[in-house]
């Protein structure tokens, strides 16, 4: 194609094709794209575990089934980590999302690397209408969000994730705060609930349990042992 000059020409210079495609291979190595790994090849057996969860806002159970991948088997490095997921039930209301939600996060796990991230983006979801509490007073907020707390229980059994909880000396505390409280007030006649939590006990914003009481002029969780003075 003819190009027109209309300005006075000043000087040139000759470029070769070599000398083109240096010019991209320098622009590829400074740029900050980062090429992803292939996805991982699904052997023909996967081992794996099944989580049964119940929920008051479905009448019937869901069974949660997360397959793993065993990574450089017979060495050392040999470990395990998620390939797929798949979730069943009888109740066929939220049939069509929640096989949209296991498809997409299969597909994460087999793309590879760090798929830790899906726990708090699961659990992250909140109902509009509101959540629910579980058996022991544990507030959740939507079934989208248990379904996180299950991916984080199997990430946790896999070593993948590291279990989060009260050390030695928190322990200790929190039992010194519920052996304190029960003196006070269990001899009472104050109620409690099968987990042994006050009836009439806040929600805790740490670990989201009814089990939050007035000690000492303090909000005190009896069961990990949070505190908050007013």
């Amino acid at each position: 194609m003819a190009v027109k000059i209309d300005k006075k020409i000043t000087g040139y210079a000759l470029v070769n094709e070599q000398e083109k495609l240096d010019a991209v291979a320098a622009k590829n190595q400074t740029s900050n794209v980062v090429a992803m790994g292939e996805p991982l090849s699904r052997p023909d057996i996967l081992v794996g575990s099944t989580y049964k969860i119940k929920t008051p806002v479905t009448e019937h159970a869901l069974y949660i089934t997360i397959n793993d991948v065993v990574m450089h088997p017979d060495t050392p490095q040999s470990h395990r980590r998620p390939f797929e997921i798949f979730i069943n039930s009888k109740n066929m209301d939220h049939f069509q999302w929640i096989v949209a939600l296991t498809r997409v996060m299969s597909a994460v796990f087999r793309k590879g690397g760090d798929v830790t991230f899906l726990v708090e983006e699961l659990k992250s979801v909140f109902e509009p209408s509101g959540g629910y509490f579980k058996k022991g007073g544990r507030f959740v907020p939507s079934l989208v969000a248990e379904i996180g707390e299950v991916v984080e229980q199997h990430l946790q059994s896999i070593g993948m994730l590291k279990k989060v909880g009260l050390d030695e000396h928190q322990q200790k505390l929190v039992e010194e705060k519920r052996t304190e409280y029960f003196e006070k007030h269990a001899k009472a006649g104050e109620e409690m609930t099968a987990e042994g939590f006050p009836k009439g006990a806040q929600l805790c914003n740490k670990c989201q349990t009814k089990a939050a009481i007035i000690m000492d002029g303090c909000l005190t969780c009896l069961n990990c042992g949070e505190s908050k003075c007013g």
